[in-house]
Order: structure tokens, then C-alpha cells, then sequence
């Protein structure tokens, strides 16, 4: 009999197999599993299974409302995560055979590592564990000894049990609070009508709080006055300047803007200058030693931090470019990680990391990485090597592969890291810091003026920087990078010139993605209670995997708009927190709510609270939720609310904002006014206070995108105040043009002062723009014909893409249009490039895309056709309206194409010509590049160059060693040989 053993990652798989062979014998290796006499190895790739409710309990979107909530149900069914049933099925396939007796948890040391396993042993059961007994794999090194101990040390199931419930009830609690809390807020906020999606999480709706809470703070800020005195002092090695301060000053914690060298009048300011004007003054300096240790290594989150403020990465877009790099290139380990240090075996994989850069591609690292090694600085350090301070995962370092062609933006995080790495081993840099005062005094009064200096004696870490060097120091305020001019002891300097500067106070910064992730890791700074602070020390909000997803989510649901580096919140945000506050459950805005499950969930890791009794807490605080909700009947939530300056455009009383509308209040702006208002969030779209004045104002706005109809498309319109003749009152209308109100009314059109894009592709008529489309002359009722005999129309936007009277022009005279670049699928919500092109054929606008290398169309899809309709909401229901293709069409086709004997497929003809060394190797060509790849893994394969003792490295033999420059090769590293030797 056997045992399984399921790792979490296929990586992980591999360094286990590695690590038994030499004491348990060597493995076969299949498709998705290895196996020896007495194992089994397989992986799973992150998580394989999640929690869904019950289908009785499953209320689908369209459905929502408080009729079905709360929604607790009293267990939790498994479903596959969709794009990895294959790695799912192959998983429990081996689980569930005959010959495995056992299986090994060896999983990331963690929460999730140990939810990932029991979900995966729960669903190969069938809804309940497989009962074959199971032994827990716990590692916080990867070092081949590491991994033998740790099988030498296997953990019982009993141990993990603490564990095991901690993750499935942290699973099972997200899963409540953001359905009932999600599902119970757009329930309130489509009471009126529509379908306003609002959605809340545990970890989401926090850090939307932190950035409202920041935009209401630099909102609230009002600038204010105050001056700085600055002034040049000549010695007799020359001249220095000094900034003027207050000695006796002290913080005042109920205002921020106050600083020791701020003066708030001008008056002051101007004595001040006069006062030292042309003085004599006396010099006292103190001058100190300083030193600065490198920054630790990288996290997810100090990675992402960092990228973000040195080149404007995204978070999401860092962790993309790390896993490529970690994944693909196998250039650096792990990186979803929140440890900053290394376990304390990893001193000699850290001394080979350093031989490979020594001698490897880095050439502007080389030399430092070689005085690394030969002064001795890879040595064991508390600072570096701490297992206490390794969870599931270690920091994030290069690995021993050196990466082949990478990305200029894959390059620049790999170096990154090198850097940092490097840099963590290296010395202190040193400076010496001095601190001069320089003080006149004018009628008995002495006045102050402080000068800094701090000079790099030597450089250590910083070294490796260069001229990077500044932005990697931390330079305190005041401080400056440059030396001061000498002064001997008891010299007196004169006052040289003074300077009054006039600034303004400023709101504190908006969140970059730099600076919020850094809040969400610090966010239990900012409770108040002790243990539940306590408890989040090292949690935060999220975890370093899942940050930027959180930030990524915000953005997607239109709560914050990335601009440049900053993150600003919109106004469907502001209403989020306002009726959290108004409905009294603030603490799902709240990072306590976090702080609170964590210490619960540490208390039933360690035995001291149950299961059931944390379950029964978070049942009992999702119904206060929705009760609140369902309760709350009132027309206004309270909240801080604006007043337009427009006045009502029915009675010229005062406009003002509340939760749901903004409503007439009278000309007091205190009564229940004449009864004009319109919604906040027409079609789910929320008004941001100036798109409100504007529509006021202007009585129309537009076009503006945003909106979702009531089957949940997202589109785009222009708004319009529209005189309501039964009320006599203004009203909100959507306009969609002329065109749709002809249609509706049967109201002659006069189109005769309109130009003529082009005939009609059905009957020959002249089509022009009309409202929102264009249309044939003949499908609209005009004087000359009443009763439209023509149907032909064609959106002027369609798919979020403009189509211009030229481009319309082409398409009739031409039979289609140039190659267009903004239109977005609505069912994926990406954007594409096509052309419009009429089809006499169907008698429609179809979709035409560009060929791509290998015949393949854009985007590329398994059941895509080679043309899709275009959408008919952009047009209308004319016949030459355009519509999407349905995956279900598509899936026909590919099934009748599967259907029908295939015909031998000619080989593609390639055009890249190879270099000499190259085509000893593989011919002359030309060859496309998976040709040539394909001839040469031939190549080596027929002469077994693969070294037996580690198959990623390719041996060169006489002719692979010009193209290869060297004895051997890592595998990984043939694409990129080969392409620099194709033309």
C-alpha cells in the first residue's frame, strides 16, 4: 500500500520528490503525478475546491432582495473552482485509489494550506472526508534535509484539528458576512426600482473606508497661512544657510499643520527677519556618527510598495510580473508571501545564490556580489535567517536560475530583488550628522536657526544602488545630503541675508497603491482595544496574495478611480460609507471586525474557543445586519449631505442632497419644497455632487458611462430634466435620441438639412445621422413617406466604441470600415479591435477581426467564430443592427467543424533564417520559431544531452557549443539562445 502525498503547488511537488528519492528510491514521472514503491506525490495549484450554499438556499442575482435574506444555511456544499477541475479530478483520482492507504497533508504551513487539503479530502468523499487516516506535513524551509525532517516529524491529524477549523469557519464567516451584507445593501438601495449592486466584504469595505475617510479629510481641510524665515550666514570658510525654529515648541495633537519652524502672521515673520538682519551671531553644532542597515527583504506587500513608487506598477500587475517570474522563469521563489525573512538553513543556498550572480548574466552586480563572498558578508544574522519569522512562506529572493530574455518590466522587478537581496547582506552605510544652531540675539531675545548636514562616509549597502543611492536613504525632514561649511569653535558668523517664504498649509495625500497597501499591512495599528490590536499585528487587512485583488475589486466596482498614482474615491463609495453609518453597522467598515476574528480564530487554533460557538457569533451579527437593513424604512439615511448651488428649475427654491435624491427644499431649504427631485443612482450609476449642479444647471448631461440595465449590461447615455406634463414638474429621462422617440410616436422627422453618409445597402436611400444612429431616409416617418418602408440602422456608438460619419461612410461605400480599436464585449468586459463590415449575406453589420500569427482571430476564445455579430442594443432592432455572438453559436460551429473530416493541414511557412551556428544544428530554413525550437529539443533528445542527473540541463556537444558559448546550458534558457540567433 501507498501513501499520497498532497502538496499545494506543482513546484513544491517537484523539491519533495527531490528530496525522497535518495532515501526512499527514485520516482516515475506522470502527466500529473509522481510515484515510487511507497508514495505518491501529487499537487493541487492553489485552491481546487470552494464553499457554495445549498441549492435550496442559492438565491440568484435577479432575486435579491429581503424576501430571501439572511442566508445562513446549515452546511456548506463543495464546487470545483472552474479553471482547475482537470488538476481537481486528477487529484482525487489518485485519493481515491485502491492501492493509497494514506495521504500526507503537505500543504503551505498555514490556514489556507490546511483549508486547501480538508476541501480537496471533503469533495474526493463525496461531501465528507475520504476516511483514509492523514498525517500533516509541516515545513517553513525547502532544503532538501528540511523536507526529510519534516517526514521524519509527521503531524496527526488530531494536532491539526485546531487549525483546520480555524480556516474552514474564517471560510465559512467571509462567505456570510459578504453575501448577507452584499446582498442585503443592494436590496436597500434598489427598493426604488433597478438593480444597484452593493458590495461589502471584511476585507473590501475597510480599506474603502480608509480611502473615503482620507478624501474627507483633505476635503474638510481648509489652507491656511504661514510663513518660514530663512536665512544665509558667512563664516570664514564660507557661506551656509539655516531655517529659523522655535525651541520651546511642542506638539499639539489637536493640530497637525503646527511645526516648531512655522510662523501663522506676516507681521511675526517680518520681526523675526528684522531681528537677525545683519547680525553677529553665535555657533553651536553637534556633529555624530550615524549608521543605516539595508531595508529587509521582500514581502508581497513591501514588493508591490516598492515597485509601485519606483516605476508606477500596479499591485496587481507586480504580483502578475513576480509570478512570471516566479513560475515561468523560475527565477525567484515564491512570492505570495508575508515574511520578510529566511529560514535558518538557508545560509549555503544563500552562499550559491551569491556564486551565481557572482559569475552569472548580472553583469552590474557581478563585482559586488563577488566582494560579498570574498569579505565574508554571508554570514548567519537574526536580521536575515529567522524560522520564528517564517509562516507559510519565506522572503522573496532570486533563485539559482538565472533567467533567460525577460520583459523590460520583468527585468526591472527581477533586478529588484536581486538588489534588495544583495543589499540585506552588505554593511551599514555610515554617515557623520551634524546639527548647527546659529543663534542672533536683538534686544535680549534670542532667535534660532538650524542647518543640517549628513555625509556618506561609507557607502555599504547603498553601493550597490549607485546613483539610486539618495532614494534608498531615509532622509529625515531637515536633513540634507551635503555638508556644511567648517566653523571653528567660538566663531562668529555673520547674518548674510534673509528670506521670508509664504506657504500654504496643504491636505494630507491622496492613497497611491504604494502607500495604501502599507496601511492595509499596518491597519491594526489603529484599534484601540489591546488583544484584538494584538491579534492583527502581524494580519492586517487581507494578506499579502490577496491585497491587490481587494484594490483591483474596488476599482472594478467603480468604488475608487485610478488616476496617475493616486487612488480617489467616487461618490458610489461615499454613499457605501454613509449608509453603513446611517444604518448603525459600521463595523463592516471597521478593521476591529478583522482584529476580532482573528483573535476568536487564534483562540480555537489553540483548543480555548469551539467551532460552533465562533459560527453562532457570526450567524447572530449577519441577521443583526440584515434586521437593520430590513427595518430602516425612513425616506433619509443621516449623513453629511451637499447643497447645490443651482436653484430648483421648477420653483427657484433650494436643491440639497439626501441619502437617495436630491430634492427641492423649499425656498428656506428647510420644507418639503415643491416637490421636484431625482435620484442619486439613476440605472445604478451614482451622481458625484458636480455631475449633480452640472445636470441642474444645464438640464442635461452626458454621455455618461457607468450605468447597468436591469439585467445587469453595463451601457452608456446621456441624462436629460425633462418637463413631466401630467405633474407639470421637471423629471429624470434617459436620451437616447430622436430616433427612439420617432420610432415610439410615429412623429415626422425632417432630415432634409442632414448630410448624407452614403446609400442605404438595402435599398439605395441616402442614410444620415439621426439621434443616436444612423439610419436610411426611408426607415423613419418623413413628409414624403409617412409609413417607413426601409429598416436598415446602425448605431453612431456601438459596444462603447464611436463610429464616425467617415468610418460609416467606408462602411457603405466600401463594404466596411477601418480597423477600430474601443469597442468592449459585454459579456467578457474586454476591449477589442475589429471592423464593421456589412454582410448582404445576413443583411447585417457584422464584426470582421484581424488575422492573427497562426491564423488565429481576436480575441482569441476555444468557441470563437470567425466573425461575431455586433450587439443590436447599439442599434436598435433593424436588421443591420450588429450583435455579439453567442458562446452557445459558437460552440455549434466548433462542434460541426469536429463533425467533419479534416483535411491535412499544410505546415505554416516560416520566414526566420537561422545563423550558421544555429543551422549546423537544425538546417537552413527558414523555420517559423516553434519549428525551430521543436527541431532542436530533436536534436538533443536523439543525442541524449540532457544531463542525467538533472534533466533542465542541456550538455553541448561539438556542435551545440558555438551556439551555446558554453559546456552546458539550463534548459529554461534555449528560447532565449535561439532567438538571438534568428533573422
Amino acid at each position: 500500500m501507498k501513501t499520497l502525498v498532497i502538496a499545494e503547488k506543482p513546484s513544491v511537488a517537484q523539491d519533495i520528490v527531490r528530496a525522497l528519492t535518495p532515501v526512499t528510491g527514485a520516482f516515475d514521472k506522470h502527466d500529473d503525478y509522481f510515484e515510487n514503491e511507497r508514495y505518491v506525490v501529487t499537487s493541487a495549484v492553489g485552491h481546487l475546491v470552494e464553499i457554495q450554499a445549498p441549492e435550496a438556499y442559492d438565491v440568484k442575482r435577479g432575486k435579491w432582495s429581503f424576501a430571501h435574506l439572511p442566508v445562513i444555511p446549515p452546511h456548506f456544499d463543495l464546487k470545483p473552482v472552474d479553471k482547475t477541475k482537470t488538476r481537481l479530478n486528477a487529484v482525487v483520482r489518485q485519493a481515491k485509489r485502491k492501492d493509497v492507504s494514506a495521504l500526507i497533508n503537505a500543504c503551505d504551513a498555514g490556514r489556507e494550506g490546511e483549508l486547501i487539503f480538508r476541501l480537496i479530502d471533503q469533495y474526493a468523499g463525496g461531501g465528507q472526508p475520504l476516511g483514509k487516516p492523514v498525517k500533516r506535513l509541516w515545513l517553513q524551509s525547502m532544503t532538501p534535509q528540511a523536507i526529510r525532517d519534516g517526514f521524519d516529524n509527521l503531524r496527526t491529524d488530531q494536532q491539526m484539528q485546531g487549525l483546520a477549523d480555524a480556516a474552514r469557519s474564517r471560510s465559512e464567516a467571509d462567505w456570510l458576512v459578504g453575501i448577507n451584507g452584499t446582498r442585503a445593501m443592494t436590496a436597500f438601495n434598489s427598493r426604488d426600482g433597478g438593480f444597484f449592486l452593493t458590495t461589502v466584504g471584511r476585507v473590501q469595505t475597510p480599506t474603502l473606508a480608509v480611502v473615503v475617510e482620507r478624501e474627507e479629510q483633505i476635503r474638510k481641510h481648509i489652507a491656511r497661512d504661514y510663513w518660514e524665515v530663512h536665512a544665509s550666514f558667512l563664516a570664514e570658510a564660507g557661506q551656509y544657510t539655516g531655517k529659523w525654529f522655535n525651541p520651546d515648541w511642542k506638539k499639539d495633537p489637536d493640530d497637525a499643520d503646527k511645526r516648531a519652524d512655522r510662523v501663522w502672521t506676516q507681521g511675526q515673520a517680518q520681526a523675526i527677519a528684522d531681528a537677525v538682519r545683519g547680525k553677529a551671531c553665535t555657533v553651536t553644532e553637534e556633529s555624530k556618527p550615524s549608521t543605516q542597515a539595508s531595508p529587509l527583504l521582500f514581502d508581497l506587500t513591501s514588493l508591490q510598495r516598492e515597485a509601485n513608487g519606483k516605476f508606477g506598477f500596479s499591485a496587481k500587475t507586480t504580483l502578475s510580473l513576480a509570478q512570471s517570474l516566479y513560475e515561468r522563469h523560475k527565477a525567484l521563489t515564491y512570492p505570495r508571501t508575508d515574511s520578510r525573512y529566511l529560514p535558518e538553513d538557508y545560509l549555503k543556498v544563500a552562499r550559491d545564490t551569491f556564486q551565481m550572480l557572482a559569475g552569472g548574466e548580472q553583469r552590474h552586480l557581478a563585482p559586488y556580489a563577488r566582494q560579498a563572498l570574498e569579505q565574508g558578508y554571508v554570514k548567519p544574522t537574526r536580521r536575515i535567517f529567522d524560522n520564528s519569522k517564517v509562516s507559510d512562506h519565506f522572503a522573496i529572493i532570486p533563485t539559482l536560475q538565472e533567467p533567460g530574455q525577460l520583459s523590460d518590466a520583468e527585468r526591472k522587478l527581477y533586478d529588484l530583488v536581486v538588489r534588495r537581496f544583495m543589499a540585506v547582506f552588505f554593511p551599514s552605510a555610515e554617515y557623520q550628522i551634524t546639527t548647527r544652531i546659529t543663534t542672533a540675539s536683538h534686544e535680549g531675545q534670542p532667535y534660532n536657526f538650524q542647518s543640517n548636514g549628513k555625509v556618506l562616509v561609507k557607502p555599504g549597502w547603498l553601493a550597490i544602488y549607485g546613483k539610486e543611492a539618495d532614494d534608498e536613504m531615509e532622509k529625515k525632514e531637515g536633513e540634507s545630503s551635503k555638508s556644511l561649511v567648517p566653523v571653528k569653535p567660538g566663531e562668529v558668523v555673520h547674518n548674510d541675508g534673509v528670506d521670508m517664504k509664504a506657504l500654504r498649509t496643504r491636505p494630507p495625500a491622496r492613497y497611491s497603491e504604494a502607500t495604501l497597501l502599507g496601511a492595509m499591512e499596518g491597519a491594526g495599528k489603529w484599534i484601540d482595544d489591546d488583544e484584538l490590536r494584538e491579534a492583527m499585528q502581524e494580519k492586517g487587512l487581507g494578506t499579502p496574495a490577496t491585497r491587490a485583488a481587494t484594490i483591483e475589486g474596488l476599482i472594478t466596482e467603480k468604488y475608487i478611480l485610478r488616476e496617475g498614482r493616486e487612488l480617489i474615491p467616487t461618490a458610489k463609495a461615499f454613499q457605501l460609507m454613509t449608509l453603513l453609518r446611517g444604518l448603525q453597522v459600521e463595523e463592516l467598515s471597521r478593521p476591529e471586525l478583522t482584529g476580532d476574528w482573528e483573535y476568536k480564530l487564534a483562540q480555537m487554533e489553540h483548543g480555548r474557543l469551539s467551532r460552533e460557538a465562533f459560527m453562532h457569533d457570526i450567524a447572530a451579527m449577519t441577521e443583526r445586519i440584515v434586521k437593520k437593513a430590513k427595518e430602516y424604512d425612513r425616506d433619509t439615511v443621516p449623513g453629511d449631505y451637499a447643497t447645490l448651488a443651482t436653484p430648483c428649475p421648477h420653483c427657484g427654491g433650494v436643491v440639497k442632497e439626501n441619502y437617495r435624491r436630491y430634492a427641492c427644499t423649499g425656498a428656506d431649504g428647510a420644507s418639503a419644497g415643491c416637490g421636484f427631485s431625482f435620484t442619486k443612482t439613476p440605472a445604478g450609476r451614482t451622481f458625484s455632487v458636480e455631475e449633480a449642479e452640472q445636470f441642474v444647471r444645464d438640464h442635461k448631461i452626458g454621455p455618461l458611462e457607468g450605468f447597468r440595465s436591469k439585467a445587469g449590461w453595463p451601457f452608456v447615455a446621456e441624462l436629460a430634466l425633462v418637463k413631466d406634463e401630467e405633474t407639470g414638474n421637471y423629471k429624470l429621462e434617459f436620451d437616447f435620441g430622436d430616433d427612439a422617440k420617432a420610432e415610439q410616436t410615429g412623429e415626422i422627422v425632417d432630415l432634409s438639412g442632414e448630410p448624407s453618409v452614403g446609400p442605404c445597402p438595402k435599398c439605395g436611400a441616402p442614410v444620415k445621422a439621426f439621434g443616436k444612429s444612423y439610419v436610411c431616409e426611408k426607415s423613419v416617418p418623413t413628409e414624403a413617406q409617412p409609413v417607413p418602408s426601409c429598416d436598415f440602422k446602425s448605431g453612431q456608438v456601438i459596444l462603447q466604441q464611436p463610429v464616425e460619419p467617415e468610418q460609416m461612410h467606408k462602411l457603405l461605400t466600401e463594404g466596411k470600415t477601418d480597423l477600430l480599436d474601443k469597442f468592449v464585449s459585454m459579456r467578457t468586459r474586454r476591449a477589442f479591435k475589429a471592423r464593421l463590415v456589412w454582410s448582404a449575406e445576413e443583411s447585417k453589420v457584422n464584426f470582421e477581426f484581424e488575422p492573427r500569427e497562426g491564423g488565429r482571430k481576436f480575441p482569441p476564445r476555444k468557441t470563437a467564430s470567425a466573425t461575431k455579430k455586433v450587439a443590436s442594443r447599439a442599434g436598435g432592432t433593424g436588421a443591420g443592427a450588429a450583435k455579439e455572438a453567442k458562446p452557445a453559436a459558437a460552440k455549434k460551429t466548433a462542434a460541426k467543424k469536429a463533425a467533419a473530416p479534416k483535411a491535412a493541414k499544410a505546415p505554416r511557412a516560416g520566414t526566420l533564417k537561422p545563423s550558421p551556428a544555429l543551422a549546423a544544428v537544425i538546417g537552413e530554413g527558414p523555420f517559423g520559431r516553434g519549428e525551430v525550437m521543436k527541431l532542436l529539443w530533436d536534436y538533443i533528445k536523439a543525442n541524449n544531452l540532457q544531463d542525467p542527473n538533472d534533466k533542465r540541463t542541456i550538455r553541448a556537444d561539438d556542435k551545440l557549443r558555438p551556439l551555446f558559448g558554453a559546456d552546458s546550458v539550463g534548459m529554461f534558457k534555449l528560447a532565449g539562445i535561439a532567438g538571438g540567433h534568428l533573422v
